[in-house]
Parts: C-alpha cells; structure tokens; sequence
C-alpha cells in the first residue's frame, strides 16, 4: 500500500516538471525591474525631434516673406496703377493749342516755351499744362464762374516735410475772368503767358496740391514723337512745341517704395533733402537718354541691385513701372476738302 503511494507521487512529480519544462520553453524570459528607452534611443528622438522644428520654422518664415512681398507688390502695383490711370485722364485732356503755354522737359527752349518753362530735367521730372478736367476752384467762386480747363501739374515734393519725396498733383480750376479776389486760384486761363504753376501765389496751395503717389519717389518721362522716335524733346519738325501737334504720346517711368522699406530709408528728419537717403537713392536712376522702351527701367533695377549702402529689406520691396500715355486727336481742327473729293476731311489728317 505504501509501495503504490510513493509510485503515485513519484509519476506526479516526475509529470508537474515535464510540465513545467515544456511552459518554461513557451514563456517569453521577464525583464527585471521597469521597461525604458536607452540613451541612445533618446538622443536619436530628440535630434529627430529639432529637425522637424527647424524645417518647420523654416517653412512658415519663407511663407511670411512670400505672403509680405506679396502685399507689397499688390500694393505698389495698386497704388501705381491708379497713378498711371490719372495721368492718362490728365493727359488725354490735354489742350493742344498753339497759344498756350506748356511746362516740359526739353533739350533746349523754343520760341514758344521759354527758358523758364522748358530746359533739361535733371533728376526728378515735372510737367504741367491746360487740361479739360475738373479741380479745385477759388471756394468763393461760383459755378457760372468756372471754366472746363484747369492747369494740371505733376512732381515730386522736394520738401523737408512729410511730403517730401512723394509724386504730388496739381490741380488748380481756373475761372473765366478770374472773378475771385481773395481766395486761389483766381487766374483765369490767359494765353501766350508763362504757366508758373509751382506759385504759391497763384495755384500751388495746400488745397490745389494732392500727394497722388505717396510711395513715389521717382518720376521721369519722355516722348513717343508722331514720326516713331523716342526723344527727350516735344518736337521733331522745328524747334517749337506748336500745341504738342509732334507728340503721340508722353512716356512716363516711375519707381515705386513701399510704406515699409520707406520707414527704413527715411532719414529726412536727421539729414534735409537733398542729402537724405530717399533722393540720395532717386539720384542714383538715371535720367532718359535715347534709351529704347524698357531699357531706362533696367538700369534702374540694375542700379538698385548694385546699392550696398542701403538695407536690402527696402531695396527689395522697390517696384518699377511704365506706361505710354496717349494723347488724344486734336480737337480744334479746320475743315478742308480734298481736291475732286465730295468727302470732308480735316487738314493736317
């Protein structure tokens, strides 16, 4: 009885550790103490990790600077077309007479625009003439008082103020007999008369004046003559302005900086005009010289990119624009028929 107990508990045994060897090789060996990342593992995920923030940070920087030029170059763009588009109204309108007189840019004076009208430009350009467009007319003026023809100017302010290096306007309504005694304009239209137009005395004051091209720091133009040929000069027939009959189209080139790159070169306050930055940078792009359509804007890029002296942040926000600005047909044309034609034309066509 013994005997078969002990065989019992013998075979037991002997089963419980077959049983136990064979869960022994099924089950996985447990670790001792808690589970964890080596160093290794964790500088790997920590240079892994600064990566992707630098080249995160990256991408929005170049996405600002994407998205901030944009603005500016929307912006200027804006801002130049509208410019352009008022000059266009201005010059269309233009009174082309032989008796009156024109403020322009020319290589020499003429019998008709004298010395103190036209002559060479350096720099900055201006121009002003008659126009059929409404202005500003004397506020004590009445409306049977005003005529359709105002003297209409173009310039950038030189001045040491605010204004200063900003494309301004004139626009100054003139009356029929100059009926206002106090208050300007108070000149009526007078033909073969200097134009003097810059006067303080007579049209330029703060209600006549209107800064048009507040990121405008450049102006100049030239002309498309009716002959084909670019020149600096209002005629090719004779040296004479005659009423603009020799010009198709006035030219006008003007180099735009925007609010932001201003602030930056904006020195006037420290340094007066002409030796602040801003016109220091004007004088820089030079003037038109028989240059071919394009080729004036490309050396003033070409000189902008050249600057080493100014921060290339507002170097780089400056836009350059072109527009030929038509002139329209003249309107004061004689009647004349041609010999065994039954068809009337106008003389000159």
């Amino acid at each position: 009885m013994a005997d078969n107990r002990n065989a019992t508990s013998v075979e037991a045994a002997v089963s419980a550790a077959i049983l136990g060897q064979a869960q022994a090789t099924r089950l996985p060996p447990q670790r001792r103490g808690a589970a964890g990342f080596t160093l290794a593992e964790l500088l790997v995920t920590v240079g892994v990790l600064v990566v992707l923030v630098l080249l995160f940070t990256q991408l929005l920087n170049s996405a600002a600077n994407i998205t901030t030029l944009g603005h500016k170059r929307m912006d200027g763009d804006s801002q130049a077309r509208e410019l352009l588009d008022r000059m266009a109204i201005d010059m269309m309108q233009m009174v082309k007479r032989s008796d009156v007189y024109y403020q322009l840019k020319a290589s020499t004076s003429a019998t008709d625009c004298p010395a103190t009208e036209c002559g060479m430009q350096p720099g900055n350009d201006k121009i002003a003439f008659y126009s059929n467009v409404p202005s500003y007319y004397a506020s004590d003026s009445t409306g049977s008082q005003h005529s359709s023809v105002s003297l209409v100017g173009y310039r950038i302010n030189s001045s040491a103020t605010t204004l200063g290096n900003r494309l301004e306007r004139l626009g100054a309504g003139l009356l029929w007999n100059g009926a206002s005694a106090s208050n300007l304009p108070n000149t009526a239209m007078i033909f073969w008369a200097a134009l003097d137009p810059w006067n303080t005395a007579k049209f330029a004051t703060t209600s006549t004046l209107d800064i048009v091209g507040s990121q405008v720091f450049r102006f100049e133009y030239y002309y498309l003559l009716k002959n084909g040929n670019l020149s600096a000069t209002p005629w090719y027939t004779a040296p004479s302005v005659n009423g603009m009959q020799d010009v198709a189209a006035i030219v006008a080139d003007i180099a735009v900086l925007d609010p932001k790159g201003r602030l930056l070169l904006d020195n006037s306050a420290q340094v007066p005009p002409p030796n602040d930055d801003i016109t220091v940078l004007a004088g820089t792009l030079v003037d038109y010289n028989r240059q071919a359509p394009g080729v004036l804007l490309s050396t003033w890029r070409n000189a902008i990119d050249a600057n080493t002296t100014l921060p290339r942040r507002a170097l780089s926000g400056i836009r350059l624009y072109e527009r030929f600005l038509y002139l329209s047909p003249p309107t004061l044309n004689t009647p004349c028929r041609s010999a065994g034609s039954q068809r009337t034309r106008y003389c000159g066509q």
